[in-house]
């Protein structure tokens, strides 16, 4: 029989008896994890000798000193590789369906199609979910893949294990950490994920939760966003450290959240838990890369286009449709100027992201849109071009860029993900406060930091 690696008795968070005080659950699962040590050492022959080099893995990888910096390494080098991954493919994907537009468009002309609805299928559906596509498909499936592949050899168990403690002060339990590390790919797919959760209050509040880390749909706004801030003079490695505290402020925010819902509308004790680790095994690519492309990327793709392509109709019918001179839009982000100018953003901004509920993706080219008053969905070829739009052209400084990172941040979730929600509760009672508890969220941290900047005269 091959080797057993159980988590240690004091790994454990919980045991059997809901009404048990906490204490004396950690007792008995203690207990019964002495007994269950006691008669695997009779019962169990290992196959390899104790102090192996698999074990001094195991070791290094749940280690109090190391166990957060290698997990925060291996995480590093899984956006790493995503973000630099997808970036040449997402360009050819667009390529190639912006080139089958220009053919759409033909076939319209050819059919006689009038203009109306030529603009509505062509420069609104159709540009609308080319760039769902092209921006969510690379960066999704590169991700899933790499994630499946630390999930197949053994380590998200580790990342458990690690994250417990942390999780256990909020009033959850360890098992969040790998609905929170599959957020990162997809919100939607996170809360997919919180099924694992047997505590129907703490699955509750892993969903609620899980929109707190950023999706590879916030990635490219945040990046690029991060980019413009730094500034060419500061070079790659300060966008790079900017998005990487925007994910720790996250993850913090993650934890705060959890928190205060375990001790407001899900209040109760954390229910049982306890976490076995799994040896350490090479995974099996083949089957890895199936389950991750077909039973994650191209489902989680599926329900983004089906709530992408309604909204670029009605995006395209805002911009096109003018009251006294002014198009919808622009009227539009004049009602939320105020707001937007108190939270240290404009009215242009926050309009972008309503408008951008159905997919994060396109919160940035509706901006463009909306400063440009092109009518259409846009892309500007660099990011020299995009800062000369923003701060050039619109004022934008320091805090609007800061502010504008910190609502993608922490703002609601993608309409893809709140319809989850919906469907994994059974009730649109979770569904709207996934979307209030992370929009009051934004809003307070926004209005809060800009209050703080101007009060202080940094700006």
């Amino acid at each position: 029989m091959s080797g057993l690696n159980t988590a240690p008795p004091e790994a454990s968070t919980g045991a059997a008896g809901e009404n048990c005080p906490l204490e004396i659950r950690d007792r008995i699962v203690r207990t019964i994890y002495r007994e269950a040590e006691a008669i695997a050492a009779r019962a169990v022959r290992r196959d390899r000798p104790c102090g192996s080099w698999e074990d001094k893995v195991d070791d290094l990888l749940t280690s109090r000193l190391l166990g957060f910096p290698l997990m925060f390494l291996l995480l590093g080098a899984a956006f790493w590789v995503t973000l630099v991954g997808a970036n040449y493919p997402s360009q050819l994907l667009a390529k190639a369906l912006f080139w089958g537009e220009g053919r759409l468009a033909e076939l319209l002309t050819w059919l006689g199609a009038p203009s109306w609805l030529h603009g509505l299928l062509v420069t609104g559906v159709y540009r609308t979910v080319a760039w769902v596509v092209a921006v969510m498909l690379p960066p999704m499936a590169i991700f899933f893949t790499v994630f499946a592949l630390l999930e197949d050899l053994g380590y998200l168990p580790r990342v458990a294990f690690n994250i417990d403690p942390l999780f256990k002060m909020a009033g959850t339990q360890g098992k969040q950490a790998l609905t929170m590390s599959m957020g990162f790919g997809c919100n939607a797919a996170g809360v997919m994920a919180c099924r694992i959760i047997e505590s129907p209050r703490e699955k509750l509040i892993a969903m609620l939760t899980n929109v707190f880390v950023p999706c590879n749909g916030r990635f490219p706004t945040l990046i690029a966003l991060a980019s413009i801030s730094a500034g060419p003079a500061a070079g790659p490695f300060a966008a790079t450290f900017t998005v990487a505290g925007l994910v720790l402020v996250g993850m913090l925010v993650t934890l705060l959240a959890s928190w205060l819902l375990s001790r407001t509308i899900l209040r109760g004790e954390p229910a049982t838990f306890i976490l076995e680790l799994p040896p350490l095994r090479p995974p099996q690519p083949v089957r890895v890369l199936v389950r991750s492309l077909l039973d994650r990327t191209l489902f989680v793709l599926a329900r983004a286009v089906t709530v992408a392509a309604p909204a670029g109709a009605l995006i395209w019918l805002l911009a096109g449709t003018s009251l006294e001179g002014q198009s919808l839009l622009t009227r539009g982000a004049g009602l939320l100027d105020p707001l937007g100018r108190a939270m240290g953003m404009d009215g242009f901004i926050l309009l972008a992201f309503i408008l951008g509920l159905p997919a994060n993706e396109i919160v940035l080219p509706i901006l463009l849109m909306g400063y440009l008053s092109t009518g259409t969905l846009v892309e500007v070829e660099s990011l020299a071009a995009l800062q000369n739009i923003l701060v050039g052209e619109h004022g934008w400084t320091w805090l609007t860029a800061l502010c504008t990172m910190l609502f993608s941040l922490l703002h609601f979730p993608c309409g893809t993900t709140l319809l989850v929600i919906h469907r994994e509760t059974g009730s649109i009672k979770w569904a709207v406060l996934g979307a209030l508890i992370p929009l009051a969220a934004g809003c307070l941290a926004c209005l809060a930091v800009a209050r703080a900047v101007r009060a202080l005269g940094l700006l």
